[in-house]
């Protein structure tokens, strides 16, 4: 609801005379609001986000265009500017009064333009669409991406935001290495697991990392390290020699963050995970 003001002036032999000072309110025709299904981002999900247009007039808005900048932002050069969203192509749905309809055109992907849509009188229309991020989106503890949705083409136009911020966490992978991969009976194996952290917090007790493996052939463990440190059975890992079920205690396996860099000209960001060894060696029963 948009507020203006109006004053009138009367001059006479030199003289100005002001009149008092009216105001009045125009009601808006078009209101939107924008929501992302998800309140965190990663770099390997996709945000869906839903757009709510809303006809409080009695005209119908037809052939409006929506445009959504998809988080732009510029760098601290104060020049360029880089795109931390990509529109995942196809992924546009439309309905009008709950309705379901042919899909509306997009014309630009960056930013993501969509024409050919209508509201009708005392009516709604809500737009959803996907956005995977990319390189350019920022990532750590802090990050987040903001990006301004616009709807133009009837009496006013109107912006809506959403705000969506870096998940904070930890994104855990792991690896298995064997030295040597040849072996003969009875000989001695080392198994060698990286541990890594993508995530911008370091893993600890509430997120219960428990390592399991089982050997087969069955190992005769001679030796674990953790990060280097001898780690101790039954106080930081439980070993079946029967069954070969080697299985970390909670609270034993812990992942630093992972950190994160933004190349200032390109503005492309780079990670460079947490990572924690775990290697166990042992004969062959």
């Amino acid at each position: 609801m948009a507020t203006f003001y109006n004053q009138a002036t009367l001059s006479y032999n030199g003289n100005v005379a002001g009149s008092n000072i009216t105001s009045g309110r125009i009601i808006e025709t078009l209101s939107a609001t924008k929501n992302a299904l998800v309140s965190t981002y990663t770099t390997t999900g996709d945000v869906t986000y839903v757009i709510s247009i809303i006809n409080s007039g009695n005209t119908d808005c037809t052939a409006l265009t929506l445009t959504d900048n998809l988080g732009s932002y510029t760098l601290p050069d104060g020049t360029t500017e880089v795109v931390p969203l990509s529109y995942v192509n196809g992924t546009v749905n439309y309905f009008v009064n709950g309705i379901q309809q042919p899909s509306p055109e997009v014309t630009d992907n960056e930013p993501l333009t969509i024409t050919g849509i209508s509201v009708p009188a005392q009516g709604n229309a809500i737009i959803i669409y996907t956005a995977r991020p990319n390189q350019y989106a920022p990532l750590g503890t802090d990050a987040s991406i903001t990006n301004t949705v616009t709807v133009e083409g009837c009496i006013n136009s109107v912006t809506a935001e959403e705000t969506i911020t870096y998940s904070t966490e930890p994104m855990l992978t792991i690896s298995k290495a064997l030295e040597p991969t040849v072996v003969a009976e009875n000989g001695t194996i080392t198994y060698t697991f990286a541990i890594r952290n993508y995530g911008s917090t370091a893993t600890d007790l509430s997120d219960d990392v428990i390592f399991t493996d089982v050997f087969d052939p069955v190992l005769n463990i001679s030796a674990v390290t953790f990060n280097g440190t001898p780690w101790t059975a039954g106080d930081d890992y439980t070993y079946d020699t029967q069954t070969g079920v080697f299985t970390s205690v909670n609270g034993s396996v812990t992942v630093p963050a992972a950190t994160f860099t933004q190349d200032e000209t390109t503005g492309v960001w780079a990670v460079e995970p947490g990572v924690s060894t775990l290697v166990i060696t042992g004969t062959l029963a």
